[in-house]
């Protein structure tokens, strides 16, 4: 279940880290754009996803690390928090970083959907902004719902969110540009929806 609270603006950064890191293993927590929203536990198909993209990632360009559950300081204007399913940094990027990194210097950051009522909101728009504004070249969403995969490329950081954004219908071929330079066979996506 996802809850997502009322806009929180007079809450800090710093309360939100010390609530978030109360949190029990089973809740996931981000702030962004001043609202707390508690991601659903993934399900199997969900991690299975990320294991795939982990092992094309890894295949393809083995000068890689794949991050799970790194939070990042996104949101500039607002000082956002975000827990992405995976991101994607040059090897060994993130040693010595603690809960909340920076993401400078990520090339890509990836989020499965789940089946929650707030997912429509927070991955297909609050979050793009917020990577988008803080700079991340890559977002990639797979979305469960649609049975797409949508890359957003060419970041905007005065405006926020990215320039460039494809979609792509699970079973065709999908190019990750720039940093990333991969191509995906995403028909093996169709085994994991509901």
């Amino acid at each position: 279940m996802t809850v997502m609270a009322e806009r929180t603006s007079q809450m800090s950064v710093e309360e939100f880290e010390t609530i978030a890191s109360a949190a029990p293993e089973t809740v996931t927590l981000e702030f962004i754009n001043g609202r707390i929203g508690v991601k659903q536990v993934t399900d199997g198909d969900h991690s299975t996803i990320v294991s795939w993209l982990t092992r094309r990632c890894m295949q393809s360009r083995p000068d890689l690390d794949v991050y799970q559950a790194q939070g990042l300081r996104v949101d500039t204007y607002r000082q956002g928090r975000a827990k992405p399913d995976a991101v994607v940094t040059p090897e060994a990027h993130f040693a010595g970083h603690g809960e909340w990194a920076d993401p400078h210097g990520a090339l890509m950051v990836v989020d499965v959907t789940s089946y929650d009522s707030d997912t429509d909101w927070r991955d297909r728009h609050e979050k793009p902004a917020a990577y988008g504004q803080s700079g991340i070249p890559l977002y990639l969403l797979i979305d469960r719902d649609s049975c797409t995969v949508t890359v957003h490329s060419s970041p905007d950081p005065l405006v926020g969110g990215y320039r460039d954004i494809h979609t792509a219908k699970f079973g065709k071929e999908v190019c990750l540009p720039g940093p990333m330079d991969i191509e995906l066979d995403t028909e093996i996506l169709k085994s994991y929806v509901r």
